[in-house]
């Protein structure tokens, strides 16, 4: 994986280092013998080479070096300065020649990208294992996602069933609330009306004669009981019953129908129920 940084730092070096060498060898030739333009140019590069070997070494051992990464860089400014005077005072092709003068700088700093990836590289076991990691979180993200979005929709299905059930509760009670209040208003109008009284009076009298009904509306909520009366009248025999109702039927002639009979038996103040009255009005009659 480091061929993909070294192999272009190498090649940018090489280039850099031919173009310095030719630009000071032309340069420097006119002025003085070749030889020396030669030990010139090789020096420039041959320091530049000489700091960038140490860098290396210090790198391959995890340990860095200000004072050698600095005249590393100086020897690279001093290649790319020479090439940038070799260009202002080109007769010919100056342009080209200044757009070729940042290469040595530009191989110094594909070297700086080389060591920095080489601190970053990991093993392929570490690469696998962070694979690994980022792929069970993305996983555990994934089922909390879709868990979260399982109980929203539940939820939600949940308050629209409540919802709607109560809506449902609610009109029941509501119409149930207008079916009472309207049998109420009912009940109070027929109570309220004028004839109420003389039909319950003419339905009860011949009853109780004494005694004139009230209608009264029934009551909601808690009652009391009403205590049993202490003074009750006691409960007649059969014959003391047969006895009574014959006495009370034959006081008149001629003799009392049943309902006269029973209307004079009850207002005595005696007490019997129903069925045995008329059992006894039987066996007398």
């Amino acid at each position: 994986m480091s061929a993909k940084t070294v192999l272009p730092a190498v090649a940018m070096t090489a280039v850099s280092m031919v173009l310095t060498l030719a630009v000071v060898v032309m340069w420097l030739g006119k002025a003085v013998p070749w030889p020396v333009a030669v030990v010139v140019g090789l020096g420039i590069d041959g320091g530049w080479l000489a700091t960038l070997a140490y860098e290396r070494r210090l790198a391959a051992q995890g340990d860095h070096n200000r004072t050698v990464t600095a005249v590393g860089w100086s020897f690279g400014l001093l290649a790319t300065a020479v090439l940038v005077a070799h260009a202002v005072t080109a007769e010919h092709s100056a342009g080209a020649w200044l757009a070729v003068a940042w290469l040595p700088l530009a191989a110094k700093a594909l070297w700086l990208v080389h060591a920095m990836w080489e601190r970053t590289a990991l093993t392929p076991n570490a690469l696998d294992a962070i694979r690994g990691i980022q792929q069970e979180a993305r996983d555990e993200a994934a089922v909390a996602r879709a868990r979260l979005r399982a109980e929203a929709s539940t939820e939600e299905t949940r308050l629209t069933a409540v919802t709607a059930a109560g809506a449902r509760v609610a009109r029941v009670q509501a119409k149930t609330a207008q079916t009472l209040a309207g049998a109420w208003s009912t009940l109070e109008t027929a109570r309220q009306g004028e004839d109420t009284g003389r039909a319950l009076t003419s339905v009860t009298t011949p009853v109780t004669p004494d005694d004139t009904a009230r209608w009264e509306l029934p009551v909601w909520g808690p009652t009391e009981p009403v205590p049993a009366l202490e003074t009750a009248a006691p409960a007649l025999t059969d014959e003391a019953l047969d006895a009574l109702v014959h006495q009370i039927r034959h006081s008149q002639t001629p003799p009392l129908s049943y309902r006269e009979m029973a209307t004079r038996f009850r207002a005595a103040g005696h007490s019997a129920s129903e069925v045995r009255l008329r059992a006894a009005w039987k066996r007398v009659a």
